[in-house]
């Protein structure tokens, strides 16, 4: 069945400077505010040492061309990258962004993400996802998109455990560092964001957190 969109007049591109979490905010990116720290949680002592193996860019063996890279960032509007603070600590920790932003057609995209240690396998990065997805579908806009490299396991099982839906693979998509790309795609819609987003509310819940992590999944708080 065709949904008819005749009244359909795009929605705004995102603007928003400041994102209030329980474990996290998101602030719009300022190198000279976010410098220090982003350099400490990226490429300091501790870093992930596969951080940047399937990113078009990094690893920085020096922190110039490290600020080259936020400066160039933090002047667009598309992509739009936020910096992550630890609320508990106000160490920023990792950043994120919205990009592909057509508002046009309601379609948006969450990428770029490169969160340091201290945010991997934490609710601290299950929220920074779903604070964004949360923002676009507020705007109005239709789709979220997360892509990634096809050989890129991590980011493929994120996508799945965050609730994005494959819908398949553009071979030979892109040349990065000099190798192939073959990009794997998901989705959320609109239609379907309510129950993510409810399942999203359930495992962030301070009843679902313990010392020694969660007690139900984020895929069975969707169920």
């Amino acid at each position: 069945m065709t949904t008819s969109l005749a009244d359909w007049k795009g929605v705004p591109a995102p603007t928003v400077q400041t994102i209030e979490g329980r474990f996290i905010r998101l602030e719009k990116l300022d190198p000279a505010r976010h410098g220090d720290g982003l350099w400490n949680a990226l490429e300091g002592p501790g870093a992930d040492p596969k951080l940047w193996d399937y990113l078009p860019y990094g690893p920085f063996p020096e922190r110039g061309a490290f600020n080259d890279w936020l400066n160039n960032h933090a002047a667009n509007s598309d992509p739009y990258f936020f910096s992550v603070i630890d609320r508990a600590s106000g160490e920023v920790q990792g950043i994120l962004s919205l990009m592909s932003i057509v508002p046009s057609q309601g379609r948006i995209e969450i990428g770029h993400v490169t969160f340091g240690a201290p945010m991997q396998r934490s609710p601290k990065s299950t929220e920074a996802v779903y604070l964004l997805a949360k923002a676009s579908f507020e705007l109005g806009y239709r789709r979220l998109e997360w892509k990634c490299n096809n050989g890129n396991a991590r980011s493929k099982y994120a996508a799945e455990r965050l609730g994005f839906s494959f819908e398949g693979v553009f071979r030979q998509h892109m040349v990065v560092k000099g190798q192939n790309r073959d990009t794997a795609w998901y989705s959320i819609l609109d239609s379907e964001w309510p129950a993510i987003a409810a399942g999203f509310e359930q495992w962030l819940s301070d009843e679902n957190q313990t010392e020694s992590g969660q007690v139900k999944t984020l895929v069975e708080c969707r169920q």
